[in-house]
C-alpha cells in the first residue's frame, strides 16, 4: 500500500471506538504491529484496530505536524475532520 519513500499520517479506529493517530512509512506493517500488540501502548488494550484514514506527505516533518494537529483536536473536531477528508477523496 505505502511506498518506503512516503511519509504517512494515519488514523486508526480502535475496538472501543476511539481514534489513534500516528506516523509511519509503511502503513500495512504498522497496522499489523498495532494488531499484534507491538504498536503504541494506547492501542495494545484496544485492538483490533483498523485504518480509517491516511494522508501522504513528502517529508517526515509534514506528516508529524499533521499527526500533532489531529491529536490536539477534540473528539467532535476529529469526527468533522475525518468526514471532511472523506468527502474530498
Amino acid at each position: 500500500m505505502a511506498q518506503k519513500s512516503n511519509h504517512l499520517f494515519y488514523v486508526l479506529e480502535c475496538k472501543d471506538g476511539s481514534y489513534y493517530g500516528g506516523y509511519t512509512t509503511d502503513l500495512d506493517r504498522r497496522v499489523a504491529m498495532h494488531n499484534t500488540g507491538k504498536g503504541a501502548k494506547y492501542t495494545r488494550s484496544r485492538s483490533p484496530v483498523r485504518c480509517i484514514h491516511h494522508e501522504t506527505f513528502e517529508t517526515k516533518r509534514e506528516a508529524m505536524q499533521a499527526e500533532y494537529r489531529f491529536k490536539q483536536l477534540t473528539r467532535p473536531a476529529k469526527e468533522r475532520y475525518l468526514k471532511q477528508e472523506e468527502a474530498t477523496e
